[in-house]
């Protein structure tokens, strides 16, 4: 990958020259994921890899964290490909293709599979936006986001969730440690559960000078609209797949819906056939050539082809943009999806690599003192 080499070269030699004494093995550690990758241990790459994020994440590294972030991409990328986890390939290497988007591999210096696994995520890329384009705007029944939280107010006679035995499981669970929640269910009377929650809410006020708790406000505040628009049937809207994101995340930068194709429900492949296979023979019967027998096939399982119950079977995508993901992510924008179909359930959140990333740093992001979600 030639064009490539000289943009990390160079990243590597700025850090030889401008990282604090903190930040010093963040160039010996790039490098040394580099020689492991090039001498075909992937898996001691990627160790490597997940230690050099971890610190580049500390304190004080944030403007080196932010150029690493495409080289950091690129080889976990590289070394998922060459070791066959293609889905795993694919997150990363979107990723990279974020921050170059114009990047090729000299066939020569990487692997066949890393050369086919960066030609796929840019397809996917391609087709994902060629999608979302085409995707209505968001169901009338939620409506801009945005627009409607903002315009959102809470009920005052609403009470916040109380402390008592459900408390862990109601949606401060999004914070909780485990830890945490074990200390919670341990408590066996109504005043300890209750100082339980005093103390933490005090430890997330972000401003303790002043009598207001912002951070739980705003919480609870995306507990309420998320119980008043995201509600599945008995369950109340903070506690779905939805809400979950909504309270953690708050509004995304849009909303798309469509109904599900024959092929894209992956975790069912075969479920969203509009055929089953007696139909589909009863009609391969009256074929008379070879064109025929493609064009029946075509007709009854192509990728054109919408479930019969389009109202219940359909696909939502959350997209978030750079300025609402949180700060520990190096996602340019990630795109939540959520699929509903008879049988597999409601809005249920597809949990690829990017999305389980992100939630865990919204989650790591309100656990921490004084952090309000953004």
């Amino acid at each position: 990958m030639r064009r490539l080499l000289a943009p990390f070269a160079l990243l590597v030699a700025a850090f030889a020259f401008a990282v604090p004494s903190s930040a010093a093995t963040l160039p010996s550690l790039f490098y040394k994921a580099k020689e492991q990758f090039r001498l075909a241990n992937y898996e001691g790459a990627l160790a490597t890899l997940d230690t050099l994020q971890a610190e580049s994440d500390k304190s004080g590294n944030e403007a080196y964290r932010a150029e690493l972030a495409p080289a950091l991409a690129f080889y976990r990328g590289a070394s998922y490909a060459a070791l066959g986890r293609a889905d795993e390939a694919r997150a990363s290497l979107e990723t990279y293709l974020v921050y170059q988007p114009n990047a090729s591999l000299d066939p020569s210096l990487y692997p066949k599979r890393v050369i086919a696994a960066l030609d796929d995520a840019r397809k996917a890329l391609r087709e994902q936006k060629t999608e979302l384009a085409a995707a209505p705007q968001a169901p009338a029944e939620t409506g801009s986001f945005a627009t409607a939280y903002r315009a959102f107010k809470a009920d005052p006679t609403q009470q916040t969730e109380g402390a008592d035995e459900t408390w862990a499981d109601g949606p401060a669970r999004y914070l909780l440690t485990a830890e945490q929640r074990a200390d919670y269910g341990r408590l066996s009377d109504a005043a300890s559960r209750s100082t339980f929650v005093v103390e933490f809410w005090k430890a997330h006020d972000p401003h303790p000078e002043t009598p207001e708790n912002e951070f739980r406000i705003e919480f609870d505040r995306r507990i309420a609209f998320a119980d008043a628009r995201l509600g599945q049937n008995e369950t109340r809207g903070s506690l779905t797949d939805r809400g979950m994101l909504f309270v953690l995340l708050g509004p995304p930068t849009w909303v798309g819906r469509k109904p599900l194709a024959v092929g894209e429900d992956t975790a069912d492949p075969n479920g969203m056939s509009r055929y089953g296979v007696f139909e589909t023979n009863q009609a391969l019967k009256g074929a008379s050539s070879g064109a025929a027998t493609a064009a029946i096939l075509a007709s009854m399982s192509g990728p054109a082809n919408t479930l019969p119950e389009a109202e219940t079977s359909w696909r939502e995508v959350w997209h978030y943009r750079r300025e609402l993901l949180p700060h520990a992510v190096s996602y340019q924008q990630v795109d939540f999806e959520f699929i509903s179909k008879r049988g597999y359930g409601t809005s249920v959140l597809q949990r690829d690599e990017r999305s389980l990333t992100t939630l865990e740093a919204a989650k790591s992001t309100g656990r921490a003192v004084g952090s309000v979600p953004n």
